[in-house]
């Protein structure tokens, strides 16, 4: 098995992504592929969040346009002209794709490059380049949203941490339906399939509440 050390916001992080894809790929019955942080909890049973996933027609990758020294300003223009600074997405890592968009980003040999050459110390490559490889070369099929809920009300670099008196089932419900969003040309309130971050002191009340809250057996 090859391992190879990563660091945070480090272009490193895509080639161990792309890595995984790869792997992943290889056994032809998978068909959506999911990459979550080891502080993500799941907000339904597996059954719920697999019917999501395989009958979506769109693939979940956030991508947005932010102005500013933590968005356009981290836009190399060494990058251009494959990628101009209109064309620069921010987002979450934490993505979902079908098997086709998957194929495209291990095949990629045209933008990956780019970013290895030119997106390094503070760029942090990993909330750049699939937004904006997606929203360049295959915006149709893309939903510009995560299925990863995160707090950013705290502001700072990282999201909020959630600690055991955090986890209520008032908020769990919260999480699960307090929302509006689009699947499949309808409107739904199950937006978020996946929350973080919750430290390892939550996991006894998430396993109290799951089975009346989230549906587990």
């Amino acid at each position: 098995m090859h391992v190879q050390e990563v660091e945070w916001g480090n272009v490193n992080m895509i080639e161990a992504e792309r890595r995984l894809l790869a792997n992943a790929l290889l056994d032809c019955s998978n068909q959506r592929f999911v990459l979550l942080s080891e502080s993500c909890i799941p907000l339904f049973n597996f059954s719920t969040i697999y019917a999501y996933l395989i009958n979506s027609t769109q693939n979940f990758i956030q991508a947005y346009d932010l102005p500013g020294p933590v968005g356009q300003g981290r836009y190399n223009r060494k990058m251009y002209p494959p990628i101009a600074i209109q064309q620069w997405r921010k987002g979450a890592q934490w993505f979902e794709m079908d098997r086709d968009l998957a194929l495209e980003v291990v095949s990629d040999r045209k933008y990956f490059p780019v970013f290895q050459r030119h997106c390094t110390g503070s760029c942090y490559a990993d909330e750049h380049y699939l937004p904006t490889f997606v929203s360049i070369n295959f915006w149709e099929r893309n939903s510009n949203r995560s299925l990863t809920w995160v707090d950013w009300s705290k502001g700072g670099p990282h999201p909020h941490k959630f600690i055991r008196t955090d986890v209520t089932e008032a908020f769990l419900e919260k999480l699960r339906s307090d929302n509006k969003c689009e699947y499949n040309g309808n409107s739904t309130s199950t937006c978020y399939l996946f929350a973080r971050k919750f430290l390892p002191n939550a996991l006894d009340r998430l396993l109290r509440f799951a089975p009346k809250v989230m549906h587990f057996n």
